[in-house]
């Protein structure tokens, strides 16, 4: 009966398996692997109550109490027009590109990180691009007025002149757009740049030249193509597109098929938080004051462009007057540090899933062994050999118990071959063999199954930490975010996989036994499109396994063999 329900138990972990695939493929916006028919198909109708819009246009929803025709986001009538210019703008750690049509931010370039990982020198010296836009990619950041005819981010703007790189002994630059008046209301954007920092202050002064009082809104959206990351692949995938945060909510991830179907779901209305665009390692926010009342939303514009944003009323703002709304842009790496000094809950864009407070804790450790050695890889392999540390006992029942269960596995096969015609007795004596030898056949299950979440944990650590772009270990492994590029590391893993699986003892029934064997294979042949420092991090948990269980069964005097199923 035991053998029964361990073959029952293997058989729908294998299905389990494959189903958590197949739903995470689609969970990622991809195609699912094993069952096509399932992938949900999105629809391309403009979601119900978005305004339309045209291609290409970055508009926003229809707000409350806002004219259909402002919708649209185009200029209002009447505006001046004018020939965008593009300005560049660097200090130590960002190159931004602004456009004078309603001075949006639309590229930037991260100095300290590559644009390409695993690659050649010459490659790993251009900086990474976050912010872009041109025929293949879009993703900017914009601002405007709305509420009645005011300026947007298609209201042509001018540069007020001065400096754009930041020299030597300077801490801040400021970067002043102003644009014309648009119904007598005159916007001012001024971007203020620090030397060390990837969050920007930016000043929104509206000025009213006209000859009554107005009450605008001003929004803040980011803008992306619904596009996967080409570092992706079919084997594991990372969060991409908008997130919300508020205090009462907290983080809230919003699939692009969510905006698709308008089922997104998250904290429309806030005092508090930021408006996010994600990828692996990197994101953008919006970041308004605290107490400040604001609508958060997220749509798409076009049939591949989604926004993500926030709308705060201003204070009417009486003739000859003007009211100025501080605000911040983050535009950089997912370094928790950085971010946490930048406003609370910023550091989830780090996302660590359902394990955060696991992988938090495992996170601030390996990074004190880094300040240690210098070196992420062998912090990886002292931190995980920490980990085998702290569950050494745990590990020690468990390998005890499997190496009791292989001392009487020769016993148990003998007597299913001489009691095969008789189950009802064969599982009595099995049970009396357990019991005289105090041998729990689960005893090996419950402590390993109690590590499973730490090293999941750990996986998304290290998945997740931007630390290990271009991040060298030795010798040939130069980038332990990307996969060994002659594949030494998943070899040795497989290897140790099959090591480690051949010293524990073999079911007695052969489907369960060749099912051990086969699933850590196809197991380890996905490791050969895993990023380096996560096959690292596994081949160091294998030896030090492998090195437990040996010593443990020498202890016990259990001869250390290799035990191989019959595949025949």
């Amino acid at each position: 009966m035991n053998d029964i329900r361990r073959s029952i138990l293997w058989i729908v972990f294998g299905l389990s398996m494959v189903l958590i695939w197949d739903k995470w493929q689609i969970h990622n916006g991809q195609k699912p692997t094993f069952f096509p028919g399932s992938a949900p198909v999105a629809s391309q109708a403009t979601p119900a109550g978005t305004a339309p819009a045209a291609a290409g246009d970055a508009s926003l929803p229809a707000a409350v109490g806002q004219p259909a025709a402002q919708a649209s986001g185009e200029a209002p009538a009447g505006a001046p027009s004018a020939v965008a210019q593009r300005v560049e703008v660097s200090t130590d750690v960002l190159k931004l590109v602004f456009n004078t049509e309603g001075g949006s931010v639309i590229g930037a370039q991260l100095f300290k990180h590559a644009e390409a990982t695993g690659s050649s020198k010459d490659q790993q010296k251009q900086p990474f691009t976050l912010l872009t836009q041109d025929a293949n990619r879009t993703y900017v950041a914009q601002t405007g007025l709305i509420g009645g005819t005011f300026p947007t981010h298609k209201t042509p703007m001018t540069l007020v002149p001065g400096s754009t790189t930041l020299a030597d002994g300077q801490n801040e630059l400021q970067v002043r757009f102003e644009s014309a008046e648009v119904g007598g209301v005159k916007l001012v954007k001024t971007y203020t740049l620090t030397r060390g920092r990837y969050d920007i202050g930016v000043q929104h002064e509206v000025v009213n030249n006209s000859g009554q009082p107005v009450s605008p809104q001003l929004y803040l959206q980011l803008v992306r193509d619904g596009n996967k990351l080409s570092s992706e692949t079919p084997f594991y995938s990372t969060f991409t597109g908008p997130a919300v945060y508020t205090e009462a909510q907290k983080y809230q991830k919003i699939e692009f098929t969510d905006i698709e179907k308008n089922k997104a779901n998250f904290e429309k209305t806030a005092t508090n938080g930021y408006v996010a665009m994600v990828q692996h390692y990197f994101a953008s926010a919006w970041l308004l004051a605290d107490g400040v009342a604001r609508d958060n939303f997220a749509r798409r514009i076009d049939n591949n462009l989604y926004a993500v944003g926030a709308i705060t009323t201003l204070p009417a703002v009486a003739p000859g007057q003007s009211q100025s709304v501080p605000s911040r842009l983050f535009i950089g790496p997912q370094e928790e540090k950085v971010l946490e000094l930048i406003t609370p809950g910023l550091e989830l864009v780090k996302d660590y899933g359902w394990l955060t407070i696991l992988a938090k804790p495992l996170y601030w450790l390996l990074e004190k062994i880094h300040g240690f050695v210098q070196n992420w890889g062998w912090a990886i392999v002292l931190l995980v050999v920490l980990i085998k540390a702290a569950f050494y006992w745990l590990n020690a029942s468990a390998y005890r118990s499997m190496a009791k269960m292989k001392k009487i596995n020769p016993r148990i096969m003998e007597m299913r071959e001489r009691l095969k015609g008789n189950p009802q007795q064969m599982q009595q004596e099995m049970m009396k063999m357990y019991r005289e030898e105090k041998v729990n056949p689960l005893g090996g299950c419950f402590p390993i199954l109690i590590q499973i979440p730490v090293f999941i944990a750990l996986y998304w650590v290290l998945l997740s930490s931007v630390e290990m772009r271009n991040a060298p270990w030795m010798a040939w492994i130069t980038d332990l975010s990307s996969p060994d590029p002659f594949y030494i590391l998943p070899l040795v893993m497989a290897v140790t996989t099959m090591i480690q699986t051949a010293l524990n003892p073999l079911p007695p029934d052969p489907l369960q036994a060749k099912l051990m064997w086969m699933m850590p294979l196809m197991f380890s042949v996905m490791f050969f499109f895993f990023p380096a420092g996560l096959v690292l991090y596994w081949i160091t948990n294998n030896v030090l396994t492998i090195a437990q269980q040996s010593f443990i069964n020498k202890r016990l005097g259990v001869p250390l063999k290799f035990n191989m199923p019959k595949f025949k």
